[in-house]
């Protein structure tokens, strides 16, 4: 037996139409898969992806997920200017004063970590 990559992770939302549109335009994301209960969203290129979810209960916050930045300054920079809201900006980390990471949220709350 071998796993070998992560598909999808599930992302609550209360309409996923209109999270797959702020994912698109506000992240730059493709959309990978749009048939009925499972639009999918992810960077271009990737092989996983967000699976929107409208029919959970929301829970907003953190999330727990990360996501990577080729250069993060001009990751926040673009995203601030496509009207993504950041409700930490980028600056050093607690633990390790030599990474740095911001944090954003989507529409419903789902607070995401950049690094």
């Amino acid at each position: 037996m071998a796993i070998t990559q992560i598909a999808t992770i599930a992302v609550m939302v209360s309409d996923e139409n209109k999270a797959k549109e702020w994912y698109k335009k506000k992240l730059n994301f493709e959309i990978m898969s749009n048939e009925p209960h499972w639009i999918v969203v992810g960077p271009k290129g990737s092989s996983t992806g967000f699976h929107l979810c409208p029919d959970a209960e929301l829970e907003p916050g953190n999330q727990g997920i990360v996501l990577k930045a080729d250069n993060i300054e001009k990751t926040c920079k673009e995203m601030k200017n496509n009207g993504v809201e950041f409700v930490r900006e980028l600056s050093p980390s607690e633990w390790d004063e030599t990474m740095r990471y911001a944090i954003f949220e989507d529409p419903d709350g789902n607070e995401f970590w950049l690094m």
